[in-house]
C-alpha cells in the first residue's frame, strides 16, 4: 500500500501538522476536563454540555467561514483560530466556574470553525483528483494519530490535570507557530473566479453524504469525554479512564490511511454501508459492557476507526463530487454536519448514561448507525 504521494505546496503540508497538534491538545485536554467536572460532582449531561458547545460553535459559523475567508484570507483565518483555541485553553486554567467553561468552549469552538474550515478547503482544492483518497486519508490518519496519543499522556507522564491543560496549551502555541510561515499565506481553497455554493443547496446536492458526516461525528469525536467520565464514574483512575479516549483515537489512526486507499479503488457506497453495519453491531455490543467491562475499550477502538472512516469517506467523495463548483461549500457542508453530531454525541449520550445506562447507550448507537444504513441502501438518485 504504497504512499505514491503528488508534490502539495509547501503552507499545505505545515497546515496539515498544525491541524494535527490542535487535535493532539484537544484529545488530551477534553477527557482531562472532563475527568475535573466529574471529580467535582457534576453529571454526565453537564459533562456533555462542556464537550458540546465548541461544536455547536463550529456549526453555527460554518454558513459565514467562506466570507470571512474571502475578507482575510484563508492563512490568516487558519492562524486567529488557532489564537482562539489556545486563549481558551489557557483560561481553563484560571477558573473551575462552570458557566466560565461554557464561554471558553464557545471560543474554542470559534477558533476550531476557522480552523477546521481552513484545512479541509485547503486539501480538496490542492490535491490531484488521482490522489485525493490517499492523501485524505493520510492526512485523518495523522490527526487519528493526534487524537490516540493526547489521552495517554496523563498516564505516561504522570501529569496531573492541570498540568496535562499546560501541555494542550504548549501544543496549540507549537501548531500556531509551525503556520507563521509566508507560505501558509499564499495557499487558497476554492476557485477565486465562481461562485459560493450555499450549504443549504450543497446538503440538498448529497443528503446521504452529509448524515454520513453526522454519524461519523458522533461516533469519532462524542463519545471521548461522556465514555472517559463513565470510566472515572465506575472507578478507574485519571490514566485509566482517559486511555479509553486514547484508544478512541488509535482506531481513528489506524484504519484512516488504508481506507483512503481502497476509496480510490472501491466505490465508496460499499465502505459506508460497511462501516455503518459494523458501527450498529458495536452498539449492541456495548449494551454487554457492564458485565464485561474490556467492552468499553473494544467498542472505542471501533467508534474511532469507523467514525473516522465515515468522515473520510464524505470528505473523499466532496472532493470529487463539487469539483466543478466549490470544493470549499463542499467540505463546509460536511464540517457542519459532522460538527453536529459531535455536539449531538455527548449531549444524548450524557443523558442516555444517566438516565438509561450502558445499554441505553449501546441501544441508541446501534440505531443511528442502522440509519446510515438504511440511507446508503436506498438506490442514489
Amino acid at each position: 500500500m504504497p504512499l505514491n504521494l503528488p508534490a502539495l505546496p509547501a503552507g499545505l503540508w505545515r497546515v496539515m501538522l498544525g491541524t494535527t497538534l490542535v487535535v493532539s491538545s484537544y484529545s488530551l485536554l477534553n477527557p482531562v476536563l472532563a475527568v475535573r467536572l466529574q471529580t467535582a460532582g457534576a453529571s454526565n449531561l453537564a459533562v456533555g454540555v462542556i464537550a458540546m458547545l465548541p461544536f455547536l460553535s463550529v456549526a453555527l459559523l460554518v454558513p459565514v467561514v467562506s466570507h470571512v475567508f474571502d475578507r482575510v484570507g484563508v492563512g490568516r483565518a487558519y492562524r486567529i483560530g488557532l489564537l482562539l483555541e489556545l486563549l481558551a485553553c489557557l483560561g481553563y486554567l484560571l477558573t473551575d466556574d462552570f458557566r466560565a467553561w461554557c464561554v471558553l468552549s464557545l471560543m474554542a469552538g470559534i477558533g476550531a470553525a476557522a480552523a477546521w474550515n481552513a484545512t479541509e478547503g485547503l486539501i480538496a482544492h490542492n490535491v490531484p483528483a488521482t490522489h485525493r483518497g490517499r492523501l485524505t486519508g493520510l492526512y485523518q490518519a495523522l490527526l487519528g494519530a493526534g487524537m490516540a496519543l493526547g489521552p495517554f499522556l496523563p498516564g505516561l507522564l504522570g501529569l496531573t490535570p492541570m498540568g496535562a491543560n499546560v501541555a494542550a496549551a504548549g501544543g496549540l502555541a507549537l501548531g500556531l507557530g509551525l503556520t507563521l510561515a509566508p507560505s501558509v499565506s499564499q495557499l487558497r481553497a476554492h476557485h477565486e473566479d465562481r461562485p459560493h455554493v450555499s450549504l443549504l443547496a450543497a446538503w440538498r446536492f448529497r443528503p446521504a453524504l452529509a448524515w454520513a458526516a453526522v454519524v461519523g461525528g458522533v461516533f469519532e469525536v462524542g463519545l471521548s469525554s461522556v465514555t472517559t467520565a463513565h470510566g472515572s464514574a465506575i472507578g478507574l483512575g485519571l490514566g485509566a479512564a482517559t486511555s479509553i479516549a486514547g484508544v478512541l483515537g488509535m482506531g481513528s489512526f489506524a484504519l484512516q490511511y488504508p481506507l483512503g486507499w481502497l476509496a480510490d479503488h472501491v466505490p465508496t457506497r460499499r465502505l459506508f454501508a460497511g462501516g455503518a453495519a459494523l458501527l450498529a453491531l458495536s452498539g449492541a455490543a456495548f449494551t454487554q459492557a457492564t458485565t464485561w467491562p474490556p467492552l468499553l475499550w473494544l467498542c472505542a477502538a471501533l467508534w474511532g476507526g469507523l467514525g473516522g472512516a465515515l468522515y473520510t469517506l464524505s470528505m473523499i467523495r466532496v472532493a470529487h463530487d463539487f469539483e466543478d463548483t466549490s470544493a470549499l461549500a463542499g467540505t463546509s457542508a460536511m464540517i457542519a454536519g459532522y460538527t453536529a453530531g459531535g455536539a449531538l454525541g455527548p449531549l444524548v449520550s450524557g443523558w442516555f448514561f444517566d438516565h438509561a445506562g450502558v445499554g441505553g447507550q449501546g441501544a441508541w448507537l446501534a440505531v443511528l448507525a442502522l440509519s446510515l444504513l438504511w440511507l446508503q441502501r436506498r438506490p442514489a438518485r
